[in-house]
């Protein structure tokens, strides 16, 4: 099967979107991360929600999680005050590496994606329309998509 096939509607959101409105979509989604374009639909880079929470936690509660235990939901609601008034871009890990990004041509393979979500470390790649990030986003492909896809039972042959 190809990624165009397995590729499923995704929301995508630019560097200068609200961060609070993009992350909120993203939960009720229930979607790994977001695809972030450029002004033209070209994919710019994938923000996992990993890379979200990182924003919100502060490094000493990352260093030393047991210490998190200690906060009560209210502290929840403080750290995820942190996502009001600023942008996606502000999410964005420092420095972004521009050389590589993870998206896949409509015609690569299942095990072309896999191999993409497995050497970015990635649980979402974005599908273009076109070679490589010039094209433009058309879908994404989840890793419980694609696992879902190559676990299915096949007839023998």
């Amino acid at each position: 099967m190809l990624a165009g096939d397995l590729a499923q509607s995704f929301a995508t959101v630019t560097p200068d979107s609200d961060a609070l409105a993009a992350v909120r979509a993203m939960a009720s989604a229930r979607q790994p991360g977001l695809i972030v374009c450029d002004a033209d639909g070209r994919p710019y880079t994938v923000l996992p929600g990993s890379q979200v929470l990182r924003f919100l936690m502060p490094d000493y509660l990352q260093d030393n999680p047991t210490l998190a235990r200690a906060l009560d939901e209210g502290a929840s609601d403080e750290l995820c005050r942190q996502l009001e008034n600023v942008t996606v871009r502000d999410l964005l890990p420092h420095p972004r590496e521009l050389d590589e990004l993870p998206v896949v041509d409509r015609d690569a393979t299942a095990l072309e994606v896999a191999a993409v979500m497995a050497r970015m470390h990635t649980p979402v790649v974005a599908v273009v329309d076109g070679e490589g990030p010039a094209g433009r986003v058309v879908g994404a492909i989840t890793a419980s998509r694609l696992l879902d896809h190559l676990l299915a039972p096949r007839a023998p042959r």
